[in-house]
């Protein structure tokens, strides 16, 4: 399952340095805006110290990490909604893109110039909404044209009634300059304008990108204003992050692990930075991770809460899901807890489940087929 975050945010405000240290495969970095054209996509692998304690117990040939994308889109500004700032290309990247994290500004350095001149979290995070609303107002209207001459069809006038009734509700949010996902659709409204493929209805994630001196005061759960300025722009339910960029770029070039380790804990850190936001993405869109387990591969693989058993065989391959017969399950717990599948076995732990199966968080799996 392919997990695609964008990255955006201003010009110039640490997204290229934040993508580096998420990719460890540098991105073009400058104290200029608009360094970033085309934008460069980096595969993230997700943490979880669940897939390597199973590969330390099954010793295998591979070990797979889940994965997630995340792309650098270059900087939007004032007007990209009409073009500005080469903002019709970035908002197209932006449209492919699950989950938005919007980057945004929480230091304060004379020498790093600010497409504005002023460090103002709540007026760039207004700006980048007001564009994305705008753009997805386009968007709107053009759908709107193309229901009204459907009402005048009398097989296509209920469905066409529907995706107006939908419109309607959010276009007083994009035109207040707030996002379509804060507008109440029922399961067929929304299900009625999912050809919109508006950019405010997908998740977003807000990140502080602070310097080291913020890092350190957030470490100890203190806080600043640039950052209680996020909090207080930040739609309700968005969560909220704090990451210094430089430091992370930084961490991600360290190869030795216990030297990470001390690294972080300089800053008062339990984990980096980039691997609450790795998890913080995979959770905000309800995914949900299984494993597979044995000689020849350990692997994490990613599904949506509430899916089934065959649902999630499918992610393993479509022949599977066509074919399935059972899956045979256990949980990560129960073989840190016992040490085996066999002393699973023996406690009673290991079971057989069919196709109404629920699969859940940290569940290991192994399926059975017939094609």
């Amino acid at each position: 399952m392919a997990l695609r975050c964008g990255i955006v945010g201003l010009p110039n405000i640490g997204k290229s340095t934040l993508f580096s240290a998420l990719s460890a495969a540098p991105a073009e970095a400058a104290n200029y805006p608009f360094c970033t054209i085309d934008p460069n996509v980096g595969i993230v692998n997700v943490p979880d110290d669940r897939l390597y304690r199973l590969q330390a117990l099954f010793n295998p040939k591979k070990t797979i990490p889940a994965t997630v994308e995340f792309v650098d889109i270059a900087g939007l500004v004032k007007g990209a909604s009409k073009g500005a700032g080469r903002g019709n290309q970035f908002l197209a990247h932006i449209r492919e893109c699950a989950l938005l994290i919007h980057a945004v500004r929480c230091f304060d350095n004379p020498d790093i110039i600010h497409v504005n001149n002023r460090v103002d979290p709540a007026g760039d995070i207004e700006t980048i909404n007001i564009e994305l609303a705008l753009a997805d107002l386009d968007t709107l209207a053009k759908r709107k044209e193309r229901a009204g001459r459907s009402l005048k069809i009398p097989q296509e006038k209920k469905a066409a009634e529907t995706v107006l009734q939908a419109l309607a509700k959010i276009q007083e949010f994009l035109e207040n300059g707030k996002g379509a996902r804060e507008a109440d659709l029922s399961a067929d409204e929304k299900e009625a304008v999912y050809d919109c493929h508006f950019i405010t209805m997908k998740s977003v994630l807000y990140v502080c990108n602070l310097d080291e001196k913020g890092i350190r005061e957030t470490a100890l759960g203190k806080t600043t204003p640039h950052v209680e300025a996020v909090r207080a722009a930040a739609e309700d339910r968005a969560p909220v992050l704090c990451i210094c960029g430089k430091f992370e770029a930084e961490l991600a070039g360290i190869e030795d692990a216990e030297e990470k380790k001390q690294f972080l804990a300089e800053l008062g850190l339990a984990e980096s930075g980039l691997a609450a936001l790795v998890k913080s993405a995979y959770g905000l869109l309800g995914l949900r991770t299984f494993f597979t387990a044995g000689a020849d591969e350990c692997r994490a693989w990613t599904i949506h809460s509430g899916d089934s058993a065959p649902r999630a065989a499918g992610v393993i391959h479509s022949d599977f899901e066509r074919g399935f017969i059972k899956a045979e399950v256990y949980g990560c717990d129960d073989i840190f807890t016992y040490g085996s599948e066999a002393k699973i076995k023996e406690a009673g732990k290991y079971r057989v489940e069919g196709k109404e199966y629920i699969v859940k968080d940290g569940d290991v799996l192994f399926f059975k087929f017939n094609v």
